[in-house]
């Protein structure tokens, strides 16, 4: 197979809509995660309105705080990640292919837009051997 053959077809044509859908989709996530962080308090409240009739509800809230905040970077990662690698991709830049495949690993959890961006993406960069 020659090198030609093996390159994504992102490359040849489309690959300026690709780049603009990861842009659009990581500023999306960016602004997700500051809203996430900005109602970590009333998340907070309503998590522990929920546990009032649980016999030691700390462990449950201590988990419920980790477990929000791993999401809030997830999406702050997913954000940063999809505008890097549609800009690589709006650019035609060699690092482009890295950073999409990174972005696309990382969207794939968030239902339905990340995963659809994210398995389409995947399905185009990784190679097949």
């Amino acid at each position: 197979m020659s090198p030609e053959t093996s390159r994504p077809a992102v490359a040849l044509r489309g690959g300026r809509i690709l780049g603009l859908l990861w842009l659009i989709y990581g500023i999306l996530r960016i602004i997700a995660a500051i809203w996430m962080l900005s109602f970590t308090p009333t998340a907070t409240v309503m998590f522990g309105a929920l546990l009032n009739r649980v016999p030691n509800p700390y462990p449950l809230m201590s988990a419920f705080h980790l477990i929000y905040a791993g999401w809030t970077l997830l999406s702050a990662a997913s954000g940063i990640f999809g505008v890097l690698a549609g800009i690589s991709l709006l650019a035609g830049a060699g690092t482009g292919r890295i950073l999409t495949v990174v972005a696309a690993l990382l969207a794939v959890p968030f239902i339905p837009v990340g995963t659809m961006l994210g398995a389409y993406t995947l399905a185009l960069f990784v190679p097949r051997e």
